[in-house]
């Protein structure tokens, strides 16, 4: 389910994902909304390219420390690659 910003105050939630298109964005929070998985999104800047570096937009994930066993697992049953 997803959790306001308050809801991780005074802990440290841990980033699984950077959604790069709003369709997979969508799809992952539908996902872990089914998954029962409590977590947080939100956009922000991260930079691609390795010769031409841009700076782009996506959808970063987080959960805290109890559920990211559980949201890494729906991650990659659905083709989803977490961070580490």
């Amino acid at each position: 389910m997803k959790r306001d910003p308050d809801y991780f105050e005074g802990q440290e939630p841990e980033l699984i994902y950077i959604a790069r298109r709003l369709k997979d964005a969508t799809r992952l929070e539908g996902l872990l909304d089914e998954a029962g998985v409590d977590y947080g999104s939100e956009p922000d800047d991260y930079v691609a390219g390795t010769i031409f570096r841009t700076t782009r937009v996506g959808v970063f994930f987080y959960v805290l420390a109890e559920w990211r066993d559980r949201a890494v697992d729906v991650l990659l049953a659905n083709g989803f690659i977490p961070l580490s």
